[in-house]
Formats: C-alpha cells, sequence, structure tokens
C-alpha cells in the first residue's frame, strides 16, 4: 500500500489476498464502488476466497439488476460465499434492469436483505452507476441503509475516483483499487445473454399459475391493462406486505387473468409489481420498449410536396408495427389518413377529403376505403380514387353510414364513360346500419346498383382480414358519422433461442404451429423436424411470445355530447393511436356546439378517459393556422398523452438520468 500524491488516499494493487488483509480484517462492510468493466463482481468473488480460507463467513450483495454477477436479472440478491461459490440467501425483486432509474426501489430491497443473516464481511457489489444525480444519489442511500465501514473505489490507473467528492463527504475509510488498463465492460449483447442465461435457469423447472389481478394491487410502472401487447415476456414479481415472495415471467395476459412462468407458488400474496424488464422477441431479458416509442413525425407542409395545398398545415407521419400511416393533407386540410400494410403492398384509406397528394401508385393499391360522412371535405377525393382505379383492377371496397351507396352512384353518373370499354372502375359499397350491413355493387358506365346480400354485424366489425379487422362506431355530428377501429391480429414470434437450445431448425412446421395458434386449435399435433411430435399447446409454451397487434382509431366531425363521449371512448379503450379531430379551441365553444364539432378540451379529455398511449389531434380549423402552440397547449392541459409538433414542445432537462427518475 502506498498514498497516491494526487488525492491522498491508499492505493491498492488489484489483489485479493492484500486486500484482505488491509481492509478486511477491521472492516465489516465494504462497499465496491465503481464504473462497469473495472472487475468488482470478480474481486467480490476473489476476496470471499480469501476470508473463506482464513475461515471467516462472507455474504454479499449483488446490487446491479442489470448485469448480476449472480442471483437473476430485475433483483437485488444476498449470496454466501459456500463451495468456492456464491449460494443465493435471499433476493428483493426490482422488475427493471436500470439501477439509475429506479435507485430508490434498489436501495429499500438493500435494506430488506441486510438484517436477514449474521456474518463476519458483508459485501456491497454497486451497480455501475457512477455519473451524475442518479450516481451520487444511489451511493447517498446505499450508506444510509448498509452504514458503510469502508469503500473500494475500483478504477483504471489513468482515471481518478468516480463521484470522490461525495465519497470523502460519507466517509474516511476510502481506498483507490488500481484494475487492469485491458480491464473492459462486456459488449451489451454478452451482458444481454449472461442476464438470460441466469433467468432461464431460475425459470428452468417453472410451473404457470393465473393470477386474478382484480384480487391485488398492482404496483410499479405497468403498462396499460387493455393493452396484453406490452405484457407479455413482462418480468413480475408477487409481494406480501412489499417483500418479494416469488419473481415471474408473463406468459399472457386475457381481460384481468395474467398466466405466469415461476420457479414455485408462494404462500400468499397481496401485490404484483411490474416495471421494464422483458423478454424481448429475440428471447433476451432486456428492457422493454415503451408501448408507445414508434416515431411519429410532423413534416412541414413546405417538405412535403410542390402540389401541397395552401393552408394544410403539417403532415403527419408514422409507423406501429407492421403498418405506416400518414394524415395526408395534414392536420388543418381535409381528412385523409392512409394506412399501408407494409409486407402485402397494400393500402387503406380514411376518408376521402383532397386527394392531390397521394400518389397514382399508392392509390392503385387501396383496397378499402372508410368514409366516416359524405360532406364535401371527406369524400370530394373520390374523383381522385375513382380516376386511379382505370384499368383491369379487383373492385374497391367503400364503408360508411347510411346512403353512401346513393351519393357514389351520383358521382359515376355525373360522368361520361362512352370509351371506357373493359376498363371500368368497380366498386362494392356497404353501408352500416347499426347491426348490419347493406351492400351493393356499382360499376362506372352501368346505371344498375345491384343490391347483395347484407351481412349482419357483430360486435361493430365491418371487416374481417386475417391481418386485421375493422370495427365501426356510430356517433352524430347533426348527421350520422362513423368512427373506425384498425384492429390488426396478434403477433406470432418465434424465439430463436429457443430454437438453437433444442437444436430445432425452421422450415414449414413453424408456418404450422402460427396457423394453429391464430385459429386458436391449441390441441392440434405438430410434427418436429428431429420427427417427434407434440401438440401446439405444449411447443407453443416457450417457443412462441404472441403480442396482440396495436389498435388505431380514428374519429372526426361528431358533436360533443354525452352519447359520443362514451361510444368513443369505449372504441378507442387501450388504443396505442388516436387520430380525433379538435376543430375549435375552447373560445370558439359555442361555434362548436352549432356545427356538430369537438373543441380542443373535448378532444383532450377523450382521450384521456380512454386511456390511449397517444393521441393525434388533427382537422383545426383554418382559423388557426398561425395559432397551432396556443391549440396544442389547450389539448395538453387536459391530455397528457398528445403528440405535439417538436417545434411547439416544452423545454426539457437536458439531463437523461433526471428525465427517467
Amino acid at each position: 500500500m502506498y498514498n497516491d500524491t494526487k488525492h491522498h488516499l491508499p492505493v491498492l494493487a488489484y489483489r485479493a489476498a492484500d486486500i484482505a488483509t488491509t481492509v478486511l480484517t477491521h472492516n465489516r462492510r465494504i462497499l465496491l464502488h465503481g464504473p462497469p468493466g473495472v472487475g468488482k463482481s470478480t474481486l467480490a468473488s476473489q476476496l470471499a476466497h480469501e476470508l473463506n480460507k482464513a475461515g471467516r463467513s462472507c455474504y454479499c450483495i449483488c446490487a446491479d439488476p442489470g448485469s448480476p454477477a449472480f442471483g437473476f436479472p430485475g433483483a437485488v440478491s444476498l449470496a454466501r460465499w459456500q463451495s468456492d461459490d456464491w449460494q443465493i440467501c435471499s433476493y428483493e425483486a426490482i422488475c427493471s434492469l436500470n439501477a439509475g432509474r429506479f435507485r430508490l426501489p434498489l436501495v429499500l430491497a438493500i435494506r430488506h436483505l441486510i438484517p436477514l443473516f449474521d456474518y463476519d464481511v458483508l459485501l456491497i457489489d454497486a451497480p455501475g452507476v457512477t455519473r451524475g444525480v442518479a450516481g451520487s444519489e444511489l451511493l447517498q442511500g446505499m450508506f444510509e441503509v448498509v452504514a458503510v465501514d469502508a469503500v473500494l473505489m475500483l478504477t483504471a490507473p489513468d482515471r481518478p475516483p468516480a463521484l470522490l467528492d461525495e465519497l470523502r463527504s460519507l466517509t474516511n475509510q476510502l481506498f483507490i483499487v488500481q484494475t487492469s488498463v485491458e480491464a473492459r465492460r462486456p459488449g451489451k449483447r454478452s451482458r444481454a445473454h449472461q442476464r438470460t442465461k441466469l433467468w432461464n435457469n431460475y425459470l428452468k423447472q417453472g410451473i404457470e399459475q393465473t393470477v386474478d389481478l382484480t384480487q391485488v394491487n398492482i404496483i410499479g410502472t405497468p403498462p396499460p391493462l387493455g393493452e396484453s401487447s406490452a405484457w407479455a415476456g413482462r418480468q413480475v414479481a408477487l409481494l406480501k406486505r412489499n417483500q418479494t415472495q416469488v419473481i415471474a415471467e408473463v406468459k399472457h395476459l386475457h381481460g384481468k387473468q395474467l398466466t405466469v412462468r415461476l420457479p414455485y407458488l408462494p404462500h400468499a400474496f397481496d401485490c404484483v409489481l411490474v416495471r421494464d424488464t422483458q423478454r424481448s422477441l429475440s428471447g433476451l431479458v432486456e428492457t422493454a420498449v415503451p408501448f408507445a416509442s414508434e416515431p411519429l413525425t410532423y413534416l412541414p407542409a413546405s417538405n412535403m410536396s410542390g402540389l401541397a395545398l395552401q393552408n394544410s398545415g403539417m403532415q403527419v407521419m408514422g409507423r406501429v408495427g407492421q403498418i405506416d400511416f400518414c394524415l395526408v393533407n395534414g392536420i388543418l386540410g381535409d381528412p385523409l389518413l392512409h394506412i399501408r400494410l407494409r409486407q402485402q403492398r397494400r393500402s387503406l384509406l380514411f376518408d376521402l377529403g383532397e386527394g392531390v397528394r397521394l400518389p397514382a401508385r399508392i392509390a392503385h393499391q387501396v383496397t378499402d376505403v372508410f368514409i366516416s360522412h359524405t360532406h364535401i371535405d371527406h369524400i370530394g377525393g373520390f374523383i381522385m380514387l375513382l380516376r386511379s382505379r382505370i384499368g383491369e383492377f379487383p373492385p374497391c371496397h367503400l364503408y360508411g353510414p347510411p346512403g353512401l351507396a346513393q351519393h357514389i352512384k351520383g358521382f359515376l353518373q355525373g360522368i361520361l364513360w362512352d370509351r371506357i370499354g373493359g376498363r371500368a372502375p368497380r366498386f362494392e359499397v356497404a353501408e352500416v346500419h347499426t347491426d348490419r350491413l347493406l351492400r351493393f355493387r356499382l360499376q362506372a358506365g352501368q346505371q344498375a346498383c345491384v343490391q347483395l346480400d347484407e351481412i349482419k354485424l357483430e360486435a361493430g366489425v365491418i371487416l374481417q382480414d386475417p391481418d386485421f379487422r375493422i370495427r365501426a362506431q356510430l356517433l352524430d355530428h347533426h348527421t350520422p358519422v362513423l368512427a373506425y377501429a384498425f384492429e390488426p391480429t396478434k403477433e406470432i414470434n418465434i424465439r430463436k433461442d429457443y430454437l438453437q437450445a433444442h437444436n430445432l431448425k425452421p422450415g414449414p412446421w413453424l408456418a404450422q404451429v402460427k396457423k394453429h395458434l391464430l385459429a386458436e386449435n391449441d390441441k392440434a399435433i405438430i410434427t418436429l423436424p428431429d420427427g417427434t411430435m407434440t401438440s401446439v399447446t405444449v411447443i407453443a409454451t416457450d417457443l412462441v411470445l404472441i403480442k396482440p397487434g396495436k389498435k388505431l382509431v380514428y374519429a372526426t366531425d361528431f358533436a360533443d355530447t354525452v352519447d359520443n363521449r362514451l361510444r368513443l371512448q369505449a372504441l378507442a379503450r387501450y388504443a396505442h393511436t388516436l387520430f380525433c379531430e379538435a376543430c375549435f379551441m375552447e373560445a370558439d365553444a359555442n361555434q362548436a356546439t352549432q356545427t356538430g364539432h369537438l373543441t380542443t378540451r373535448a378532444c383532450g379529455e377523450i382521450a384521456t378517459a380512454a386511456e390511449v398511449a397517444r393521441l393525434v389531434p388533427f382537422h383545426f380549423s383554418q382559423r388557426y393556422a398561425d395559432k397551432l402552440q396556443q391549440v396544442y397547449d389547450e389539448i395538453h392541459a387536459v391530455c397528457s398523452c398528445v403528440v405535439m409538433p417538436a417545434a411547439l414542445q416544452p423545454i426539457r432537462s437536458s439531463n437523461k438520468q433526471d428525465e427517467l427518475s
């Protein structure tokens, strides 16, 4: 040992035997502190080995939930050194890999573990959060609950110890431990594989159990209960009086019934703790992607197209799952929402406002159009669609309120079709009449409007496709209007890590598994590549991650009435994205009432009541073209999930740790 002339602190070489003699002889609670990759966990094991040789007992708290040396990811674990390895004694769940964000739960978990065992020496293997507010607060919290005797500050020879001033204010028993200049933190993927291995071993002999969420308290930072896709693969902990009984992995959520996989059944529990640890689609244990994290962009009208209409406002573009979407005419122009199914080269349109911005090649791929009502700003783009359908195209399907077929017939009969021949556009029109669809076939150049068989509606579903369904809800705009929900079917993802671990080669059998799962035929028998046979239920338990698709809802031009609110809130409940009109500001509420439109406040309140993940307001009155900041501020005052253009967003802290706290 020698004194460092710069810091005036003892400096030790990275040798466990010397450190044990120098530091551990008179100190019982030792904090190993330093940034990631400096060897804290390795040194803790070496110190425990030296103490064991000397006949002394040694315990260690692994306080790094993201890269645990032992125990489980998403937890703080207490272990004793026995038989030349750490043996787990107890643990407390964090259900997050982020020690910086959830530093208070981490400190409280350490406090729960400390009094459980009598020990000679207790090592605290601290997480590598050593910068900023998060690092400082975490350090002070650990000192408070552990009553640290001494600190081993691990650092590279060419770098000063982290948070040195904070440490000096807490204790004078500080020792610098110089690590090798070659010490490196394992890569992100390597750490993910290591923590996944620990988690898989924990659940290796697991069983499944269903938890009735109506009988327990749900705490932490849970995703929306109505969005089961965000729960699959999520790590949860079952607690009794705020202490961990067992940690589990969510298999699926149906209504309020949560099915989990766990190593054993606890005697009792009264809380379910949920944060952001989740098994990803690759099978690795990682931090969950926030539910509404997909990109959404406001594109200035001047950048969109040379044909951009004046005063249309910013165009909104984004992506959700397997679809791309675009509010073609911006937030001030005629309503026209384009949804493109990327893997099918197929497009859907919601309303038919001015269509000059929609390229012809996209219009050719439109298979279905969903019209809210037939005011000119919602159907005036039909001529664009009609012209794009001249050729050998299949019929285009139109859906809308009662009377739509006559309006389409009027469009077709207002044009001379003497030269169209066999290239006439064809349409099938479906009118939504409360509990049934009245259907008609129309073709350019023909006078007949052929009525087809009507279809009885169930739960408002007007279109059932293998990849999605469309649900309609009737609203009032002083004339009937329709709001629509786009509901993708569940996503079935194959875990590649499971295939590799069980030497299963990909092939047509995987398509069969997916097909049977989509058809809810769980008892079907599948032949695996090695010739063995098993049921879909058995093979899918660990092979498949099922995530229902994320719902989009489109609603515009309806009055602010109690009935309208209740109907739309039911349709939009737990939607991922709600496109909703906010035609008038509060100062013009009388105008909104007279014309059957929403105000900014009503729009935000509906989205909040429906618990949507994000709100995209649109169809603002042209009178607000130069007052968009005020428009969005009024919505944001009652709805925190409104997505605002970047230029209008409030200034946020530049400290990312502060934002996460």
